[in-house]
């Protein structure tokens, strides 16, 4: 078997689809491998080329640098040290840049890399236990990381990573060995899968994996040897989760520990981990026939589409669980949304698409795809975001890498093989899922067919498609995906919906020049026909600006509007306002918006230029003021590249939904410093939270530290008279681990010495409020708040005012 041959007939390794049309069961619809995509638009083609040249270059670098790849060299005994890093599940960036780069050599050799994917590899396989075991950490007795893992193997599996690290693992042998024919790295995958195999199962160990994926990574194993034992285990792993020996749980919700898989309704938990379930429990029902599974994932992507879903695609709220919260909770500036969240949702939503053929769940992929997912990396291939808001202040910025540096290297396997999401096909059924300038080679009703896609999507809505079936003609239907945005219909739920009049001009359909009816099944339109060479199919989607709101239970975006063009999200940022105000913004609901392409902005994008109000406070008084400033507003996935500063994809529609900014006041104009930790200056921006709780604002915290005595001051920039101060705590109660305080004072500053006010005032520590002090006037150029934090927590602040 040459070695194009040996990668399209075996790229279930990345889709998760069948090799071989004589096993049954499988996935009902299978995605045209990312081999037999090619690329050539403006927008994807570059990226890749990014990814290959920069990305998977700096990941590896960064990963050698930390001592990630020096960690399997001391656990093999090539060198002498200890364990790199805080972390046990450090492996798996190694595992998951292997998978991206083998996924690079698929498309494009380079000699180059393959040597040193061996290289690495050999320095893996040294790591290896004699029966299998691959856990750099635990072999190099990293002490300092013993709470993560315990003193045996797999006790502490809710913590450990072991399943976690050689699931990735699994996945990175399956694409090396697709992408070279080499075994060196899949025989080390084999041991260790059938070292799980022999130690987890019915009769042996019954504990699931605390973090997801190694369902996905047997399955990949399976796939390649047909070793049905990889699958049944990938089955078992699923199965025991939520059904917990002597009452113990892995840890409830938080990695969907709660209740059996089955009996689940709803996402909860860590967004990454769910991602990956629910991915994995698809290909089990797919290749299972169990009809139960494909119920309970189609229950909780309905919970997800219709409670849980960013505007942008994002999913998972919280930074505490770095997962989901309740329905409709929706913050903007403390919003998560993981990049690898992002991946582990268009994982899921494919392999649904896979199994029900219907274009919603590729609409939520795309949105996904060309939003919150896209802003996890710079456009220079070399910075990433690990949570992705959808409103800052100055505080988010991309960086290089992390101390927990799961999103580079998943970004690198991601990006490499995207083209694979374009196309798909069954029977005499050839579907085109993604819009973008390309080329495929696909077997449909009996036959290859080659296809053309001409197009600027996602900046121009005309596609041009030809089609060019190999041996003359040959009848099959060709499902062209009309996206929900172009049927007035944001995402498949009442979630988001468009408040402004649909497209004039609906979507059109042209063949050979003469038009045809747009038939709808499942979101696509249908062409039925007998196809031949040089047939051209064009597509026409109009494109207006549309203004998105959502639904009323999420209290976070009530009385605003996003902003949308085709697939795109668009956000307001700083260096397009004249005075680099966002958060103060209205665009009123008539307010004319256009569209213009900008070739030399942020590798080209198109913007939309309009009108908004800009409202300020005016002094010593409630009232507003407001005048009239340009808009313009970018790509959500571009923004921060042009340094720290607003932005916000919601912008205010209702006057009582605007944050005015504020008159200049003694704390706003004072100088902040504290005891401990960064971004003091949340203390006087003037944003006055809703509550305690408030993430749509900013605060600042002592965090990690707990029931410590801390302090913050305000440097003045003259001698000033105050005598009142107000404080509103931050108390995260729920979700964190700040609480109110357990006392606090005043101090003021007098010949270089801090002394106490004097007032016969209780220091209030209510939660939700103002809390006032007023005290004897003192004359001086500082003024500190000393908090004693209660015993177990640390202590926060939202705002700082004084008078």
């Amino acid at each position: 078997m040459n070695r194009a041959t040996l990668i399209t007939s075996s790229l279930l390794a990345v889709f998760a689809t069948a090799c071989d049309q004589d096993r049954a069961p499988d996935y009902p619809v299978q995605p045209v491998p990312f081999t037999q995509v090619r690329f050539e638009d403006d927008f994807w083609a570059p990226r890749l080329e990014t990814n290959r040249t920069v990305t998977i270059p700096h990941v590896f670098a960064m990963s050698e640098e930390t001592g990630r790849v020096e960690n399997f060299a001391i656990a093999g005994g090539i060198v002498e040290g200890q364990q790199c890093g805080i972390y046990p599940f450090d492996d798996s960036d190694v595992f998951k840049t292997i998978e991206g780069a083998s996924y690079s050599l698929m498309l494009q050799s380079d000699p180059a890399l393959d040597a040193y994917l061996d290289s690495v590899i050999a320095l893996i396989a040294a790591a290896q236990q004699p029966d299998g075991y691959l856990y750099s950490a635990r072999t190099n007795k990293a002490e300092e990381q013993r709470s993560w893992f315990g003193d045996k193997r797999w006790e502490r599996l809710e913590r450990s990573h072991e399943l976690y690290n050689v699931g990735h693992l699994y996945e990175a042998a399956a694409a090396h060995y697709l992408a070279t024919g080499k075994r060196n790295l899949l025989d080390i995958a084999l041991r260790s899968a059938d070292l799980i195999d022999s130690t987890f199962g019915p009769g042996k160990l019954r504990t699931p994996p605390g973090h997801q994926v190694i369902e996905m990574g047997l399955v990949r194993l399976y796939r390649i040897t047909g070793e049905r034992r990889y699958l049944d285990l990938a089955r078992f792993f699923i199965d025991v989760r939520g059904r917990p020996l002597d009452g113990r749980t892995l840890g409830g919700e938080y990695n969907q520990d709660h209740a059996p898989v089955l009996e689940q309704t709803e996402a909860v938990g860590h967004a990454v981990r769910a991602g990956y379930l629910y991915a994995g429990v698809a290909d089990v029902a797919a290749l299972t026939g169990e009809h139960e599974y494909v119920r309970a994932v189609d229950r909780i992507w309905e919970d997800v589409v219709r409670r849980k879903l960013y505007v942008t695609g994002g999913i998972g709220a919280t930074g505490g669980n770095e997962g989901f919260n309740d329905p409709y909770v929706l913050p903007n500036m403390s919003a998560y949304n993981e990049t690898c969240a992002s991946i582990a949702n268009i994982y899921w939503n494919h392999r649904m698409f896979l199994l029900h053929a219907d274009a919603r769940y590729i609409d939520v992929l795309e949105r996904t795809l060309y939003n919150a997912l896209l802003s996890g990396i710079s456009l220079e291939g070399k910075a990433f975001f690990y949570p992705n808001p959808l409103e800052s202040v100055g505080q988010h910025s991309r960086t290089p890498w992390f101390t927990c540096a799961c999103c580079p290297g998943n970004v690198t396997r991601f990006i490499a093989s995207v083209a694979g999401y374009a196309y798909a096909a069954v029977g005499r059924d050839l579907y085109v899922n993604l819009y973008a300038g390309s080329r495929a080679d696909v077997e449909v009703g009996g036959g290859e067919v080659q296809l053309r896609q001409e197009t600027r999507y996602p900046w121009d809505g005309t596609i041009k498609i030809t089609l060019d079936p190999d041996g003359g003609p040959r009848r099959f239907t060709l499902n062209l995906r009309i996206p929900g945005w172009a049927q007035n219909e944001p995402v498949p739920s009442d979630l988001y919906s468009y408040i402004d009049e649909p497209p004039r001009e609906p979507p059109t359909l042209l063949v050979n020049g003469e038009p045809v009816a747009l038939r709808l099944e499942k979101g696509y339109a249908r062409i039925s026909r007998n196809w031949r060479g040089g047939d051209v199919v064009q597509l026409e989607l109009p494109m207006p600006v549309r203004r998105v709101a959502a639904i009323d239970s999420v209290e976070a975006d009530r009385g605003r509007v996003a902003l949308q063009r085709g697939p795109i999200v668009y956000c307001v940022e700083w260096p397009d306002q004249p005075d680099g105000q966002v958060r103060n913004l209205l665009v009123t609901d008539d307010a004319a918006l256009e569209a213009v392409f900008e070739p030399d902005l942020l590798h080209g994008v198109t913007v939309i230029h309009g009108a908004a109000r800009a409202y300020r406070k005016v002094p010593e008084s409630d009232e507003l003021s407001s005048s009239e400033v340009p808009l313009t507003a970018i790509p959500y996935y571009a923004w921060a590249h042009r340094g720290p500063g607003e932005m916000s994809v919601w912008l205010a529609r209702e006057e009582g939904a605007v944050r005015p900014l504020g008159y200049p006041t003694l704390a706003s104009q004072s100088r902040v410093t504290a005891s401990f930790g960064p971004d003091p200056e949340a203390v006087n921006d003037q944003m006055a939270p809703r509550s305690s709780i408030d993430h749509d604002v900013p605060f600042y915290h002592w965090w990690p530290n707990k029931g410590t005595t801390e302090w913050i001051q305000y440097d003045f920039p003259r001698v000033s008279e105050v005598s009142t101060v107000e404080v509103y705590w931050f108390d995260d109660t729920g979700i964190g681990q700040c609480r109110l305080p357990a006392s606090w004072r005043v101090l003021y500053q007098e010949d270089g010495v801090w002394k106490p006010v004097w007032t016969e005032q209780d220091y209030g520590v209510e939660k939700d409020a103002w809390n006032r002090v007023a005290f004897e006037t003192v004359r001086t150029r500082a003024v500190r708040l000393e908090i004693r934090s209660r015993d177990g927590w640390a202590g926060g602040i939202h705002e700082w005012r004084i008078r």
